[in-house]
């Protein structure tokens, strides 16, 4: 924000505040100082005008009350209260600044309006016509003015509400698109994959038990994609409605390690070799980093089956460090069934990982390691 800008910006009340004091001063120096110099009862008036704006610059009431008691008392006493004055103008355009309702702007220019009159009026030489007319302007403009900076506040916030509004819409015509994809086209092929498995295990009665093994694990997996893909139409479709449901984003904690011996078993269905080193006291992790160390597993097992081959042997460390999680999983190459230098961060399951793993305050490492690659990180408490 320009330096121009602050001064008309609501909440910068200090700018605001310098301004005026070096404005006083100036007058007080230059030119009273040219014509008569301040008296001492002026620069008394004047510093504690001074010092209280300082001072209650953010209280904008109890300000405006007590630079309009120094200015009647300078009306009693001085014979220039030019600087009290002013300071109690820039009171009241401070107070349409930051006043809630207009009955605040109109009391304050009221009781400002009522010491004039009554103190400063009087006496002075001044019409009746003319000292309105005076306090008008010295008060219209700093209220006019006071005004137009909160009027432009509030616009400002009501256009980033409408702005935060919009963007939640297409938000959520983005999650409602891929819903539909997901439902509409990948659900659709699952599904169809589960029931001819399931009909080939029917028809198919005589197969050697490998190969019905292989079956039942292709439909059970399915069933599970099925069931997970549903429930993430679900958050896709609803976020809010799904907040409070921890079946949908997260696993109880004691379930944990029954649901990673789960993963190492189908890697192992899959012809990967796995050694396994799971601590039990991960069963006692909040249910959102019992699901991270989940999902990073299943992924990573994942893709040593698809790089690496069924031939390699995987291990898996997952221990708690006191309120941390060190998780790592690393293979030996075995015999790829493609190119395995992927670079680090390259390919939507490393970034997938990568991302949920940053989300919980941990940093994912993954490379080469020997002739195979490994995946780790530690998940902070």
């Amino acid at each position: 924000m320009s330096r121009a800008g602050r001064l008309f910006n609501v909440r910068e009340t200090l700018p605001r505040m310098l301004l005026l004091i070096l404005s006083g001063l100036a007058y007080l120096l230059v030119i009273c100082g040219t014509q008569r110099p301040p008296t001492g009862p002026q620069w008394v008036l004047a510093g504690l005008a001074f010092a209280s704006g300082l001072l209650l610059h953010r209280r904008q009431p109890i300000n405006l009350l007590v630079q309009t008691f120094l200015f009647g008392v300078s009306l009693v006493v001085l014979e220039d209260s030019t600087i009290n004055q002013v300071g109690t103008a820039w009171a009241v355009g401070e107070l349409a600044f930051w006043a809630p309702r207009i009955w605040f702007v109109a009391a304050g220019a009221g009781l400002v309006a009522t010491v004039y009159l009554t103190l400063g009026l009087p006496g002075s030489g001044v019409s009746l016509f003319e000292g309105l007319v005076g306090l008008g302007t010295s008060l219209g403009l700093p209220i006019l003015l006071g005004t137009v900076g909160r009027t432009t506040h509030e616009l400002g916030r009501q256009a980033a509400r409408r702005a935060e509004s919009e963007q939640r819409a297409v938000r959520a015509d983005e999650r409602a698109a891929i819903a539909r994809e997901l439902h509409d086209v990948v659900a659709h092929h699952i599904a169809s994959v589960v029931l001819r498995v399931g009909v080939a295990r029917h028809v198919l009665p005589d197969l050697d038990p490998r190969v019905t093994d292989v079956f039942d694990d292709v439909h059970r997996t399915g069933t599970e994609a099925l069931t997970d893909l549903r429930r993430l139409v679900a958050v896709l479709r609803d976020p809010e409605g799904v907040r409070g449901d921890a079946s949908l984003t997260a696993i109880e904690p004691s379930a944990l390690p029954a649901a990673l011996d789960g993963a190492v078993e189908k890697a192992r269905l899959a012809g990967v070799i796995v050694e396994a080193e799971i601590d039990p006291a991960v069963g006692s992790l909040d249910a959102v980093r019992g699901l991270a160390v989940l999902r990073l597993t299943q992924e990573a097992l994942t893709n040593v089956a698809k790089h690496a081959g069924p031939s390699a042997t995987a291990s898996l460390r997952v221990r708690a460090a006191g309120s941390d999680v060190e998780w790592a999983v690393a293979d030996d190459g075995g015999r790829p069934a493609g190119p395995r230098d992927v670079p680090v961060g390259g390919g939507h399951g490393i970034t997938g990982m990568r991302e949920r793993v940053e989300v919980l305050g941990g940093t994912l490492i993954a490379g080469p390691d020997g002739k195979g690659w490994r995946v780790s990180t530690v998940l902070p408490g």
